[in-house]
């Protein structure tokens, strides 16, 4: 690395050119502020750029999982399934890159490694590893709550000598399978998603599973076209009643596959008779349990909706050993966001598929060959890591963040995330965080908690700048009452059960503090809440 390169200084710095970067991008650039962004991929995209492994797609029904803030982009824009796969939402990122002008406007391949916040002349300092130097009056972190991939560290990891991926950083020129064996640790989404992919090109797929979990079928579907042309002509309504929704999807999207269409909650499990349920499962299946109200809050009636996922799971697995290996035991339905597959569990009827669960003896370490087990060895020629992320904070964590004091991010969040609206940290001013810990993000459409931060982002500089005032911050008090808020519409329920060890909770990365991240009322509850303390002069922060 040469010298220090200093870059002409900007009045928006932003960090991650997802989604999340591409809008504050355009919408600050709009304000007419001169916006910078900063991103580690080659182009744009964030998770969808780094998540290419087979299978990927997502759980929220493609017209509504887009952004709407341009109502000729709306209308362009042509989705080709219910859910749209990966390949698909990257092209939209990138149609989007390209109809607005973004590229010009970022620094491809760079990775930030420091921002320091500098008290005397109020801006902030960001160093890459390309060793340039970035300042502004402001810095927005739209790094993405699934951007870091977790690999466990297992024993033996380099010993092995054939082909290692990891879900969340796959090969750009995609991977062949045909006649090899391989091995894949993981079945949370990524896993979920790939394994049955993967199956149909190996010569044999061994899957290592921690925990099962409990998956919904995702009912994906082309979409048709007389639904495309009546979410068009109603978009409007559309993002009017996302805004409001509890997880941002309207009921638009009802009976079309994805989180909006499952059947309505609209029973108690614990006033139904066996008989009753009995019926449910043979015209539901896995989505009979969607049925019920009362699984969230009652241990006694979670537990009869598991064990009816678990009558459906022994229905459709020929093996009752197999089966018995994917059944969820010991956590609730609800604690971990259930995963949207397409023909999963059908997959582990195939000759060519083995599940090693191992709750029946777990892994040891990994051979030049393959993995050790307590249940003994397993040999293969690829090995593929589904493990998931550091969520939510891993990417923040990342970087040497210090704000007023030289106090640093990390020490700051020792004893877990601490922010306040999932916007700000107190002692660190003027740095934003969009969809960050403490905001509905991963438990929401992401598009529409991303639109909505950007825009109070946006709408708060433009304020400060009327004001003449030169810096934002939250106090502590007001960042301490709304972790607490936070955490106490969230206790209760089955998300911070003892049981439950979700990646919501950090759970998944060994030494974190297990401290409930997303804000749970929901979308629109949400939304009144930055409303209202705006409309209170942005009550709970410092201007100076």
């Amino acid at each position: 690395m040469g010298a220090t390169q200093t870059v002409e200084p900007s009045d928006v710095l932003v960090v991650g050119a997802g989604f999340a970067g591409m809008y504050a991008i355009w919408k600050l650039r709009q304000s007419g502020l001169r916006v910078r962004g900063i991103e580690a991929g080659a182009d744009v995209g964030g998770t969808w750029y780094w998540n290419r492994y087979p299978g990927a797609r997502c759980d929220i029904t493609s017209m509504e999982y887009s952004f709407g803030f341009s109502e000729a982009l709306q209308q362009e824009w042509e989705w080709t399934e219910v859910m749209a796969p990966q390949p698909e939402i990257l092209a939209y990122a990138n149609h989007v890159a390209d109809r607005f002008g973004l590229r010009e406007h970022i620094d491809f391949d760079t990775r930030v490694t420091a921002a320091h916040f500098d008290e005397d002349k109020r801006q902030w300092a960001v160093s890459t590893d390309r060793g340039t130097t970035y300042t502004a009056r402001y810095c927005i972190m739209a790094t993405g709550c699934l951007s870091v991939p977790n690999t466990p560290e297992i024993p033996g990891q380099e010993a092995f000598a054939g082909e290692v991926y990891h879900t969340g950083n796959w090969p750009l020129e995609g991977v062949d399978f045909s006649g090899k064996s391989v091995g894949i640790i993981g079945t949370g989404s990524s896993g979920v998603q790939a394994i049955p992919v993967i199956a149909r090109a190996a010569k044999h797929l061994t899957v290592f599973q921690r925990t099962p979990n409990y998956n919904m079928p995702a009912n994906n579907a082309p979409l048709p076209a007389e639904y495309r042309e009546r979410i068009k002509q109603n978009y409007a309504a559309v993002r009017a009643a996302q805004r409001l929704a509890q997880i941002g999807v309207s009921e638009f999207s009802r009976g079309l596959g994805g989180l909006g269409s499952y059947p309505e909650p609209t029973e108690s499990i614990l006033e139904t008779t066996p008989e009753a349920r009995e019926q449910a499962l043979a015209t539901y299946g896995f989505e009979a349990i969607r049925r019920y109200h009362d699984l969230a809050e009652s241990p006694e009636a979670n537990e009869l909706a598991c064990e009816m996922f678990r009558e459906q799971v022994r229905r459709v697995i020929d093996d009752p050993e197999t089966a018995a290996g994917l059944m969820p035991r010991g956590y609730p339905f609800g604690c971990k966001r259930p995963v949207i597959d397409i023909g999963y569990y059908e997959t582990f009827n195939r000759d060519n598929v083995t599940l090693v669960d191992l709750r029946r003896g777990g892994i040891e370490r990994i051979t030049d060959s393959g993995v050790q087990t307590a249940q003994g060895s397993f040999d293969f020629d690829v090995l593929v890591y589904a493990t998931g992320f550091d969520a939510m904070t891993g990417a923040l964590l990342r970087m040497d963040i210090r704000g007023r004091g030289g106090r640093t991010l990390a020490s700051h969040w020792a004893h877990g995330p601490k922010t306040y609206l999932g916007l700000q940290m107190s002692g660190f001013p003027n740095l934003f965080t969009v969809t960050g810990p403490g905001s509905p993000s991963v438990l929401s459409n992401m598009l529409v908690s991303i639109e909505q931060h950007v825009d109070w982002i946006s709408d708060c500089i433009l304020t400060l700048d009327q004001q003449g005032a030169s810096t934002i911050e939250p106090t502590e008090e007001a960042e301490d009452d709304w972790v607490r808020h936070v955490f106490e519409i969230a206790d209760g329920t089955m998300l911070t059960a003892e049981s439950c060890n979700s990646w919501y909770l950090g759970a998944n990365i060994p030494g974190k503090p297990r401290v409930f991240m997303p804000y749970v009322a929901g979308v629109g509850a949400y939304r009144q809440q930055c409303e209202a303390i705006v409309a209170a002069g942005y009550r709970g922060f410092v201007i100076s």
